[in-house]
């Protein structure tokens, strides 16, 4: 394989249970590559099962980076999402390897592809407290009002984000997809992986299954329990919101199981609608497809 460009960078993203752990791993076998993972869930540390946290085993010996880098007590942000990326990412290049950023949180992904300027705006507690007056789908439909593009994005479930969106544009009147840009200098190839709407949902159905097959998904958000509230677990959406739910037994099992399965396919249809925003991305259905792409771009 000849000698890789330094500022080359490959992105794998897609929806929620498409495939882009495998075919990263399979590339990065391929390629010399290193992964750098994109997903707001899987930064924290302890919370492996619920946000489908690549095991050591999948990781088949390719060095994995932005896993379990925060403390599931703080807040951890986009700004320092993309500090860290960007160092792993770099650092990957120094090396000679090549960098596969790979994930479906949009946001996450945006702010190392474009190179956004993320505001430093402090909490504003008396807006914060204000808004937290409001109904939750009364501040969805501000947002998506003022700021479509991240509103389509976020887990429209957790007031906490929403609010801190809300608060972001109210303060710098700007929003985010409009926020200054400071390029990266990587040369970038998207790759997205596309699946109908069908295959994601019987993809969803066959990772919950696993999930949830014995106690290892329930013994996990006890023991985080130990150090977070049921507020703090529910804010992290999906399965931990509504195992959460269940083990406060505001939810029955077979409740639990199903609102998992819904909300995910909800959540598959935001980071779509996210994705499509970009006309950049090059929407794979195949290796083959892949194969051809990265004989170019390599």
């Amino acid at each position: 394989m000849e000698k890789l460009s330094k500022n080359k960078l490959i992105v794998i993203l897609g929806p929620t249970s498409s495939g882009k752990t495998g075919l990263s791993i399979k590339l990065a076998k391929k390629y010399n590559g290193e992964i750098v993972s994109a997903d707001s869930r899987q930064v924290y540390k302890g919370m492996d099962i619920g946000s489908g946290k690549v095991t050591k085993k999948e990781m088949a010996g390719i060095p994995h980076w932005m896993l379990d880098v925060a403390n599931p007590k703080k807040r951890f942000t986009v700004a320092q999402y993309q500090k860290l990326a960007l160092k792993a990412i770099k650092n990957i290049q120094k090396r000679g390897k090549l960098p596969i950023l790979v994930g479906g949180t949009g946001f996450y992904i945006q702010s190392i592809v474009d190179g956004i300027v993320i505001p430093k705006v402090k909490p504003d507690w008396a807006l914060r407290k204000k808004l937290e007056l409001k109904p939750l789908p009364d501040l969805v439909k501000e947002l998506t009002r003022i700021d479509p593009a991240r509103a389509a994005n976020i887990d429209q479930n957790n007031q906490r984000r929403v609010i801190r969106a809300l608060e972001i544009v109210l303060k710098t009147k700007r929003p985010v997809s409009t926020l200054g840009q400071k390029p990266s200098n990587f040369y970038i190839l998207q790759l997205g992986i596309k699946k109908s709407p069908e295959e994601l949902k019987k993809n969803i159905a066959k990772r919950l299954l696993k999930r949830i097959k014995g106690d290892a998904m329930l013994n996990e958000v006890k023991k985080l329990h130990k150090i977070l509230s049921w507020k703090r677990l529910e804010e992290f959406g999906l399965e931990y919101r509504f195992v959460a739910q269940y083990l406060q037994n505001k939810i029955t099992n077979d409740e639990m199981t199903n609102k998992i399965q819904i909300e995910s396919e909800h959540y598959t249809k935001r980071q779509m609608t996210w994705f499509k925003r970009d006309k950049n991305i090059n929407w794979i259905t195949n290796y083959k497809e892949v194969n051809n792409l990265l004989k170019n771009f390599l």
